[in-house]
């Protein structure tokens, strides 16, 4: 048996790694829109939170008068 590789197999390898190197780049992709995309909503709901507060904080303020 011959040591070389044929040329269909080198194709088949670099398909194959083209494609795990397609698919990990997703994967951190995606991870990294989901950490977004919490972080956005974390951070709304603690201005809201804030907003909140303030108009607690406002309405009593303005009860003491």
């Amino acid at each position: 048996m011959s040591d070389q590789l044929s040329k269909t197999e080198i194709g088949k390898d670099a398909v194959e790694s083209t494609l795990e190197a397609a698919a990990d780049t997703v994967a951190k992709v995606t991870t990294i829109v989901t950490h977004a995309v919490r972080d956005v909503a974390r951070a709304l709901g603690e201005f809201g939170t804030e907003v909140f507060e303030i108009r607690d904080a406002a309405k009593k303020a303005s009860d003491r008068d």
